[in-house]
């Protein structure tokens, strides 16, 4: 299955400077980031989504495109890194990227729990890598024996390897206390070797889940940037420094370093944490970070997105200490992330969110396209009718652990239009086709065609976080469908209004409107807008050809 580039973050210049967090808008969360000269790459987690792992490059930090993914391949997560059928949110778990000597490596977790009861939790450490950020990537290369999620990867000017991980500690303080270790790698066999350090279990009092760790070595010391506090309002990052890559590790006294916890719950982003650090080649810093925008009930259906932080490095101005350290200050002149900010480089402007149009005239399918979990095989076609996505029919709704006929490209503001011409005359009586925005394996709505006794039938059906199963909302009779329609979902005013035209786009009927707050992500994803096909039963003997999707995001001031 090969992939194509296309942007959805942006392709039409903006005429002042500056620029506009998120930088990565949509589902990017858990942002990591490297530099190699003049280009900049960040990766994200992806969690149950395939392919995974998506890379994006960057000349400025601001204008960002997405050119490939770590796991693009399906042999590469269809073995011990299992997502074929991965449970909701678990999967590819907050990598992290780093170039060293011209070779690019990624080091992540796949947390994947088995289907029989009573089995735990697994938690598959890999490493990935590339002489091209772009890929091909290799196979994964397991770590066993690396409890935890969250790895990260440092390469020490004496040529050795490092692996930093996080764990549960054997005596925890409280309940969901974490700890930061560090191993020494085999970069050859892929195992961890020597004696294990145990590094730090975070700065705040109370705060569980230290983890997201990351090392760094500037001027001679080494410091040591983690995740506290959990996902959510309490998130915050926090830093410890020593003079030795083994600890002991001491913490920042003004930590936490970075949080919106100390904010309204009500401040435009909140959850703001998980940073990376990068330097530039003119010796400035910034960092990555993600955070939750603030748009429906203080959360959004894109989730955790990720921002752009300034950072400077400031040495500690008390006279009475006889080592006065140097830490880094994020946000040095608000000490929270920003909406709007001077752009990195002074000349450089911030591209406007545009257009996303697929005609489906390429010969492989464009990166911006997510599967939930590894598609089965043959799932689509781009050759069976040329200048048309063939979308087979499968004979499940989208469930836990499953695999359904759906795909779909990342929903990056909260108010868009979105639509697609199909063209679906089904051979079975049951089978439905249609789009979809969909944020899990229970919570999505479906716009589709169904094939009825005597004729076709147009229904809304709408799945609610954590609900037993779907609804059917609205449902009405297509008189004089000829088997081509177009579909549309115009969100805006807090609320999806779903329309259908049987005249090219001329003149359009609405059919229901379906409040906006449905599908707010309540996980660690955001939503997607697809494509949907479901037989009864007769797996792939029915198919819906799709001549274009269109999608036209309206970013809220």
């Amino acid at each position: 299955m090969a992939f194509l580039s296309t942007t959805l973050n942006g392709a039409v210049n903006a005429s002042d400077a500056g620029f506009t967090n998120p930088i990565l808008r949509g589902g990017y969360p858990d942002p990591s980031i490297c530099r190699k000269g003049e280009d900049f790459y960040v990766v994200n987690s992806s969690f149950e989504y395939f392919p995974g792992l998506p890379i994006h490059h960057s000349k400025d930090l601001i204008n960002w495109e997405l050119i490939g993914y770590g796991l693009h391949r399906p042999d590469q997560a269809s073995s011990a890194v299992n997502l074929v059928d991965v449970q909701s949110d678990g999967g590819i778990h907050a990598p992290s990227i780093r170039c060293h000597n011209d070779r690019y490596y990624i080091i992540t977790t796949n947390v994947y729990s088995p289907p029989e009861p009573g089995v735990p939790t697994q938690m598959v450490n890999f490493v990935i890598t590339a002489d091209d950020p772009a890929g091909p990537w290799s196979q994964p290369h397991v770590i066993k024996g690396a409890p935890g999620i969250d790895p990260d990867l440092f390469f020490e000017s004496d040529g050795t390897v490092w692996y930093v991980g996080n764990h549960a500690p054997e005596n925890p303080a409280f309940q969901g206390e974490g700890e930061i270790w560090l191993q020494q790698l085999d970069p050859t066999e892929w195992k961890l070797i020597g004696e294990r350090y145990f590094l730090w279990r975070g700065a705040l009092k109370g705060a569980i889940w230290a983890e997201g760790p990351h090392i760094y070595k500037k001027d001679g010391r080494y410091y040591l940037l983690i995740a506290e506090g959990g996902t959510s309002f309490d998130h915050a990052v926090t830093v410890a420094s020593s003079d030795s890559l083994t600890g002991p590790y001491m913490g920042n006294s003004r930590n936490p370093i970075l949080t919106s916890r100390h904010l309204s719950y009500d401040n435009w982003v909140n959850s703001t944490g998980h940073a990376d650090l990068v330097e530039l080649e003119d010796g400035r810093w910034f960092a990555v970070a993600l955070g939750i925008r603030n748009d429906i009930a203080r959360r959004s259906n894109m989730g955790r997105e990720s921002h752009l932080i300034p950072v400077l490095w400031e040495q500690e101005p008390y006279e009475w200490k006889a080592e006065k350290l140097t830490w880094p200050v994020f946000a040095p002149s608000s000490g929270r992330v920003e909406r709007q900010n001077p752009s990195p480089f002074p000349g450089t402007s911030q591209n406007k969110p545009s257009t996303f149009v697929d005609n489906f005239d390429q010969a492989d399918l464009k990166l911006d396209w997510n599967f939930r979990r590894v598609p089965k095989p043959d799932l689509f076609s781009l050759q069976a009718r040329e200048g048309f996505l063939r979308l087979y029919a499968d004979e499940a709704l989208p469930r836990n652990r499953g695999r359904a006929s759906l795909m779909g490209i990342r929903q990056t503001e909260t108010d868009f239009e979105y639509s697609a011409q199909m063209q679906f005359e089904p051979l079975h009586e049951g089978s439905q086709a249609g789009i979809t925005l969909f944020q899990k394996d229970d919570n999505y709505m479906r716009f589709t065609v169904e094939q009825r006794a005597g004729g076709y039938q147009l229904a809304v059906h709408v799945r609610e976080a954590r609900s037993e199963q779907e609804k059917d909302l609205k449902s009405l009779e297509l008189k004089d469908y000829r088997g081509r329609i177009q579909l549309r979902i115009d969100s805006g005013k807090s609320s999806y209004a779903l329309a259908y035209s049987l005249d090219e786009g001329k003149t359009w009927v609405e059919v229901a409107s379906v409040p906006g707050d449905k599908f707010i992500s309540q996980g660690y994803t955001g939503a997607y807008l697809g494509l949907f096909a479901l037989s009864q039963g007769n797996q792939f003997a029915d198919f819906a050809d799709f001549d274009w999707v269109k999608y036209a995001p309206r970013p809220r001031l």
